[in-house]
């Protein structure tokens, strides 16, 4: 782990003199452009978690947070940044798994561990053993969702999704092994560019064939550009709509509003989850943000109170410490008990939930 790794170990929590040296730890998210919302909502929810390990006396962390843009340039050069430049031990992100395949193979070269905190696509975690995440892959929650549409009446499904993201193109795949595991009939499968914004062409064949359900795998801002389309075709209310992981946003309702009504994804964390450690969470998020958390920040206030775990078992700021401490957590969080498997992704997809769209908001589908 040559220079740095040396480097960065030298920074041990405790000096000879008994003073507390901080840890530097850097947050790479998207905070602008068209997906910001999901990075926004990390942000938010790490710093969160610094704020109340620092009221705590926790291990004192030097957060220093990078702008990706929501570009695998951008992931790369945050990395290049927070290594190069700060010296970090660990990085929290990126936000997107098109990213972390950019980015990863970096943070891994470099022998700094990485916890993706929203990055659900298959194969993340197979990039090197210094890449984690805490976030659970798509393939553990979108068969809850199809079971969840299978018990509702649906028999016939047609596939959508965005073939130029690697986050997208993974839920698809899963979505549609998932569907066959169901024995749906998968009437068609379209696709287009995440930039697109007309799917008419795909939505008009989709439409003609009578679907029992359409199953939609892109990111929030043109899941909600498919579903305005559908109203605009005359979807009618027996279509079922379901989402990926990238539907789960509240910038869902934002955007498509009335046209989202009805639409179910599965998550492994809900609001409204009674957990007094969750509802602790949501106050202290309310108060400080104005607003309520989403899923993405849900899971980056654990993955933040996770590491600060990991620190104070390493011992050091040693990124090779931190790794081996990362993989003997056992945590218990507002996302629930949480361990990482020897492949360091999550244990357990125990409590995912299934989520309906109603409203503009997210409530336990029925």
């Amino acid at each position: 782990m040559r220079f740095l790794v040396m480097l960065a170990a030298c920074l041990v929590l405790s000096t000879a003199a008994g003073a507390a040296e901080p840890v530097p730890v850097g947050l790479v998210a998207i905070l602008s452009g068209p997906n910001a919302a999901y990075g926004t909502a990390i942000r938010a929810g790490a710093e969160l978690a610094l704020a109340e390990i620092d009221a705590g006396g926790g291990p004192k962390i030097a957060l220093t947070v990078e702008d990706s843009g929501g570009t695998k340039d951008g992931a790369i050069n945050a990395a290049r940044k927070l290594i190069g430049r700060d010296h970090v031990a660990a990085i929290i992100g990126p936000t997107l798994s098109n990213e972390m395949f950019a980015m990863g193979p970096v943070a891994n070269g470099r022998g700094v561990p990485t916890i993706g905190t929203s990055t659900t696509a298959a194969g993340i975690t197979d990039i090197g053993p210094f890449i984690f995440r805490t976030a659970l892959p798509e393939a553990d929650v979108i068969p809850v969702t199809m079971a969840r549409a299978v018990a509702r009446g649906v028999k016939t499904i047609a596939l959508l999704y965005a073939s130029d993201d690697a986050f997208s193109k993974s839920g698809f795949d899963t979505m549609r092994a998932a569907a066959e595991q169901a024995g749906l009939k998968i009437l068609t499968v379209e696709s287009f560019a995440s930039k697109d914004t007309d799917f008419s062409a795909q939505l008009t064949k989709i439409k003609a064939l009578q679907p029992d359900a359409v199953g939609i795998s892109a990111l929030v801002e043109p899941v909600s550009g498919v579903l305005l389309q559908t109203r605009q075709l005359g979807f009618g209310p027996q279509t079922l709509f379901i989402g990926g992981n990238g539907a789960n946003s509240p910038r869902l309702g934002q955007i498509a509003g009335a046209a989202a009504d009805g639409l179910i994804v599965g998550s492994p964390w809900f609001v409204a989850k009674p957990d007094p450690l969750n509802q602790a969470f949501v106050a202290a998020f309310h108060a400080r943000t104005g607003h309520d958390p989403d899923q993405f920040a849900a899971q980056a206030y654990d993955t933040m109170k996770i590491l600060d775990e990991a620190i104070a078992r390493a011992g050091s700021a040693s990124p090779g410490a931190i790794r081996d401490a990362l993989l003997r957590t056992d945590h218990h969080g507002v996302m629930g008990p949480f361990r990482f498997t020897d492949h360091r992704d999550p244990a357990s997809a125990e409590g995912v939930v299934v989520l309906e769209m109603h409203g503009g908001a997210f409530r336990v589908a029925e």
